[in-house]
């Protein structure tokens, strides 16, 4: 079976939301946003827009470009065929990112 990208987001998404022990109904109303809506992008079943996108970051305190390397580094091992790798797996694996600061200019 193949996984799609918007499977791939949504494990990223349920991935995150689960480790800061969010519930979906947290998330819903954070992001104001519908439970089942949200539902349905983390299983994979509804793609995600970018702004929903990014209304679900800012309700999980994690910055967007975060959540997207996050999903292109699930896919570059999906690539290579290390598909039995999930987010949750990946999150404990993955280097810990340097924060971007933006400058004072």
């Amino acid at each position: 079976m193949t996984t799609t990208m918007r499977q791939m987001v949504g494990e990223v998404l349920r991935t995150r939301r689960t480790a800061r022990g969010q519930t979906l109904r947290d998330v819903s109303g954070r992001a104001r946003v519908s439970l089942g809506y949200i539902s349905e992008v983390e299983r994979g079943q509804k793609e995600a827009s970018s702004e929903l996108l990014g209304a679900l970051a800012a309700a999980l305190e994690v910055p967007l470009s975060e959540l997207l390397r996050d999903v292109a580094d699930l896919l570059e091992l999906h690539e290579v065929g290390s598909a039995q790798i999930g987010a949750a797996e990946l999150v404990s694996i993955a280097p810990v990112r340097p924060q971007v600061q933006a400058s004072a200019a």
